[in-house]
């Protein structure tokens, strides 16, 4: 979309410092940016991070019509998307599967549902280990969404689209000033969504309203909620016929989507403070309090059977209710001592996390075998509690301290060494018969240490060391038992070098080489004792590309090379194993160029090389090329009309799968169009 974007200096989600006077642009946003909060928690060039990121703008995703996280990350270097067995945002970065490592504006938003763009600013991806930075897990790297806050200038925008397979989508984002030092704004989104896919819809609606309160010289308030529903049919995709998906049925369903739903209602509060007391000092709080109400049922096929021509179909459901509460507190000083510049911060993180997590298998009254020709069925299940499914109430409590010391020993050197602890505590009550409790305290030691050169004023360099953990409950904290809860965290250690360059001004070309060690996975000896003896290692390069060639001009792009193995046996696989949904090549590069004033076009092209299904290593997803265009065009009285076509050549292909029999078609040739309104 041609979209005016109205940015407060200093105000950002990802700001250090409230200034005063006010100024407005109405300069519409680049791709990328130039620095961000999030890498290091304070205001930082992007130049100046020693670690691989890519920032997707408001401005890219309105422009793709990026609808989830899914879309995005096929233009993140190395990255792929899962299925999250339909009901849930799901990835896989650097070699390392994740439900759970996703953040708002730096503060954990870890519940398993599908989330949303309509009231973003920028979404970014942080590679490797980020443990000192955000705590726990993100051993491959995380997804941190900054939301909208109120510029205290008056923009309005109202947008509708709809697609080919019937689905439309509304949004609305305005933002009003309410006095001098006061503003509001309002995000919201409704949706009802289709698919290539028969049987297959969804529909969804938030509202996010924001008050800010400039309160006084240096000092800023703003207060959020959020409102937000998801309900769509949970898909599981097609079955594997021998070592390739099925072919001939990319659009049927498999198993019951009347039965097959995946539900979410969240509510999040969020509360920052920032005061700047001068003297290169501030004082910054983030809380978020959250509700999270979630229940998914599936009957989806399990194995097929070519011999007799039948789909074996599964079947459960699941509760997983959470409510979270996080506090960050940061104080950051920009100093001079012993005559070097310096950036120090210190703060600590407080949080509590309380589930609720139950889940019931299917059985089949008629038996779960179906004819391949005709696997949509109206199944006859009956659920209920098997004795190994999840029955608990878990609560986990996370307290962290954290410094960190950012050294420009000269124009040309810098350091930046940081290191946190976190004392993770999780409880575990176990409401099947056995009536069991587990708890576990982990005391966690999360380094980062990296070295900057800049040889020149428009490149730098760097070298990084960084290290995460993940406790042995996983994720979601259902993998705690009487076995685990005295097993050590698996432990994250990645090494990476890379370069940022600016060949001309607006255009950041970056690279980066690491090796990531994931060790202190379980493994099983032969008597069949759990034992952490497991490892698994990823290396690779990734490229990227960003922001503006020349005026008009808009690009993104990245390349990576990767190869992710075990390196000794663990309980999933023996050594040698290749890391599932991990090309060893991807590409993927979007281009916008504005025509003349009123007219833009854009192409992209996402293509990838082959990976496996599942660790078994036994289903092949082939490599595929897809190919993407758009047109912009600007029409009088502050109206925008958009077409996008994604897949325009039409190519068939099997971008992810959640395991050998959950693969996921990719979309056929997709019509997108929408119009939009400023005032």
């Amino acid at each position: 979309m041609f979209i005016l974007t109205h940015s407060l200096l200093a105000l950002s989600a990802a700001s250090a410092t409230t200034v005063d006077p006010i100024i407005v642009t109405g300069t519409r946003s680049d791709y990328g940016a130039r620095s961000t909060a999030t890498g290091t928690r304070t205001s930082t060039e992007i130049r100046d991070i020693p670690q691989a990121l890519t920032v997707i703008s408001e401005a890219q995703i309105e422009d793709q019509q990026l609808r989830s996280v899914a879309d995005l990350l096929y233009f993140v270097p190395g990255a792929t998307p899962g299925t999250g067995e339909g009901n849930r945002d799901q990835m896989t970065l650097r070699g390392n599967n994740s439900t759970a490592d996703f953040f708002i504006d730096g503060v954990r938003d870890d519940v398993q549902y599908f989330r949303d763009f309509y009231n973003v600013e920028r979404v970014e991806v942080l590679k490797g280990p980020n443990a000192m930075i955000f705590g726990r897990g993100g051993g491959g790297g995380v997804v941190n969404r900054v939301l909208k806050r109120s510029n205290l200038s008056p923009a309005r925008q109202l947008t509708a689209s709809g697609d080919g397979f019937g689905g439309y989508r509304l949004t609305g984002d305005l933002d009003q000033p309410l006095g001098s030092a006061l503003g509001a704004r309002l995000n919201a989104i409704a949706e009802d969504s289709r698919s290539f896919r028969r049987h297959v819809d969804g529909q969804r609606y938030g509202i996010n309203p924001t008050l800010a309160f400039a309160a006084g010289p240096g000092t800023r308030i703003d207060l959020g909620y959020e409102r937000f529903h998801d309900r769509r049919v949970a898909d599981r995709g097609i079955p594997a016929d021998g070592g390739r998906p099925l072919k001939g049925f990319r659009r049927t369903f498999f198993g019951d989507p009347d039965q097959s739903a995946a539900r979410v209602d969240v509510n999040l509060a969020t509360l920052s403070i920032e005061q700047d007391f001068g003297g290169g000092i501030t004082l910054r709080n983030h809380s978020l309090a959250g509700a999270y109400q979630k229940f998914y049922q599936n009957i989806y096929p399990t194995a097929f059977s070519a011999a007799t021509g039948l789909v074996t179909l599964g079947a459960y459901n699941s509760v997983n209710d959470r409510t979270n509460a996080f506090s960050q507190t940061d104080l950051i000083w920009n100093t001079r001592l012993a005559g070097i510049e310096q950036t120090l911060l210190l703060g600590f993180e407080i949080g509590r996390e309380k589930s609720r997590n139950h889940r019931m298998t299917g059985s089949f009254a008629s038996g779960s075998a179906v004819p391949v020709g005709d696997p949509t069925v109206a199944a006859d299940v009956i659920f209920g509690s098997a004795p190994s499914d999840a029955n608990n109430r878990t609560r986990a409590s996370v307290a962290a301290l954290y410094v960190q010391d950012q050294i420009r020993l000269s124009r040309a050197v810098e350091i930046v060494a940081g290191l946190r602890f976190d004392r993770f505590t999780l409880k575990l009550a176990d409401l099947r018969a056995s009536a069991s409790n587990f708890s576990r305290r982990d005391n966690l030691w999360s380094p980062r240490l990296g070295l900057i050169a800049k040889p020149t004023d428009n490149i730098s360099l760097y070298a990084g060391y960084s290290r995460s953990f993940l406790p042995q409950s996983g994720d979601q904290f259902s993998g705690l038992t009487a076995v685990t809860d005295a097993l050590k965290p698996e432990r994250f250690d990645n090494l990476e070098v890379g370069a940022k360059w600016a060949p001309v001004e607006g255009l950041l070309a970056t690279a980066a080489l690491y090796r990531l060690d994931r060790t202190n996975t379980q493994a099983r000896d032969v008597l069949g004792n759990i034992l952490l003896t497991g490892a698994t290692r990823s290396k690779g390069l990734e490229l990227g590309l960003e922001r503006s060639i020349a005026k008009g001009w808009l690009i993104s792009g990245g390349y990576a090379w990767q190869k992710a193995a075990v390196r000794k046996a663990t309980s999933a696989a023996p050594a040698g194993r290749e890391v599932p949904l991990v090309p060893r090549h991807t590409f993927s590069l979007w281009n916008r160029y504005d025509v003349s004033r009123d007219v833009g076009v854009g192409l992209g092209i996402i293509a990838r090389t082959k990976s496996f299904a599942s660790i078994s290593n036994h289903v092949v997803l082939a490599g595929y090329a897809r190919v993407d265009a758009a047109v912009f065009y600007k029409l009088p009285r502050g109206m925008q009309a958009q077409i996008n076509v994604e897949n325009l050549l039409g190519s068939q292909y099997f971008p992810t799968a959640h395991n050998d029999n959950n693969i996921a078609p990719g979309a056929p040739r997709t019509i997108k169009a929408t119009l939009g309104y400023n005032f």
